[in-house]
């Protein structure tokens, strides 16, 4: 039997491009929602990121799939009637536009509410609204240097950038979670609301556990590379075979079974500087060079084996064709206009299954069926 989509029959009008607004829209529309993307004439600037997906952008292909694409300026007065009558139907509008542009030309969240009541309006922004940052260009790594993310990452050296756009990605998905509960605030009031989130307020909700730390006692978690600040041993050793194996001690039970199990030293457990994870964090350089030397003498599978069999977490720093290969990774198919592309899964499976993906549109794929499927609603605007 065929799923039934819980977002079947909304629509969505996107006036997107990037990352963080199409990260969420293409949540939506997985779950059935029709999500009507705007382009302009050249395209979502992303489309053009790089070629590696049979010619097309990783992050497109990723973020666009069973989306429609309509080609369309909000400037131009006919493209404006067009868009209004789609709103007046949609349930959903969400721009991630230069700070102004979308109001603008007209499609301020303000204006928008107040004539269409039932719409819901999103806001996604670099740093949200009324204070001197504003009106900031905001792009993903410059965020994460401004909410202090990258201060807290990389090496003692000096920071780090996350290898992803995890302020983007953070950003639509709190988008995406406040759009389901405004459509369930909906079913119930009969009323939208306008919501509004920045890249910078959803990464600096991630840095609560640093600030709240560095506010309570005076001190900012240091940069420690692949370790981990006050834990000790947390972090990764070199094997014989040249790979990185990051080991996990959360507590003395298993601090004592490594030592028995692993460092064949069962007394190290209760020696001066090994005894508690507070010495062994003050002891930290010799911690780790006497695990290390053991380590160090095992290759990749036997130190697998042995961490195993001693109840250790472990993991091992993995290079992405080891991820392209990993036991526990799924795949989804979509197609795109230059043949199907295999991509990560959807995190959550449903009723055990991952979720069909629809197809990434090209540009303008849907120019016709849109403009004919809502003129006539359009001059009824008039």
């Amino acid at each position: 039997m065929a799923e039934t989509l819980p977002l079947r029959g909304l629509t969505v009008l996107a006036l997107e491009q990037a990352v963080a607004a199409p990260y969420c829209t293409s949540r939506l529309a997985d779950a059935g929602a029709r999500v009507i993307k705007i382009e302009r004439r050249e395209g979502d600037f992303a489309r053009g990121y790089d070629s590696a997906v049979n010619g097309l952008a990783s992050y497109f292909v990723w973020l666009n799939r069973g989306k429609e694409s309509l080609v369309a300026d909000v400037k131009d007065p006919d493209d404006a009637r067009l868009l209004h009558a789609i709103l007046a139907e949609a349930d959903v509008f969400i721009q991630n536009v230069a700070p102004g542009a979308a109001a603008r030309a007209g499609f301020g969240s303000a204006a928008l509410r107040a004539r269409y009541p039932r719409l819901i309006t999103v806001d996604i922004s670099g740093y949200g609204a009324g204070h001197a940052y504003s009106d900031m260009k905001a792009y993903d790594l410059l965020v994460q240097a401004e909410s202090g993310l990258a201060g807290i990452t990389g090496h003692p050296a000096g920071p780090g950038r996350v290898g992803v756009s995890v302020c983007d990605i953070a950003c639509g998905m709190n988008a995406h979670a406040a759009v389901l509960e405004a459509l369930i605030a909906r079913g119930i009031s009969g009323q939208g609301c306008a919501l509004e989130v920045s890249l910078f307020s959803a990464a600096a909700d991630w840095m609560n556990v640093p600030l709240l730390y560095f506010e309570g006692t005076g001190r900012a978690p240091q940069r420690v590379g692949l370790a981990h600040p006050s834990i000790s041993p947390y972090g990764a050793y070199p094997t014989a075979d040249d790979r990185l194996v990051l080991i996990s001690i959360q507590n003395e039970r298993e601090w004592a079974n490594f030592c028995d199990r692993v460092l064949d030293e069962p007394d190290l457990a209760r020696a001066e500087g090994f005894s508690s994870n507070n010495a062994r964090v003050a002891n930290r350089a010799a911690v780790d060079l006497r695990v290390g030397a053991v380590l160090v003498r095992l290759s990749r599978d036997e130190a697998a084996s042995r961490l195993k069999a001693a109840g250790t977490a472990y993991g091992f720093v993995n290079t992405l064709a080891d991820l392209a290969a990993h036991p526990a990774l799924l795949r989804a198919e979509v197609e795109t206009p230059d043949g199907p592309a295999c991509i990560v899964a959807p995190p959550v499976l449903i009723d055990g299954k991952v979720r069909a993906l629809g197809r990434v549109p090209d540009i303008g794929e849907h120019n016709a069926r849109i403009r004919a499927g809502f003129a006539s609603r359009g001059r009824a605007l008039d």
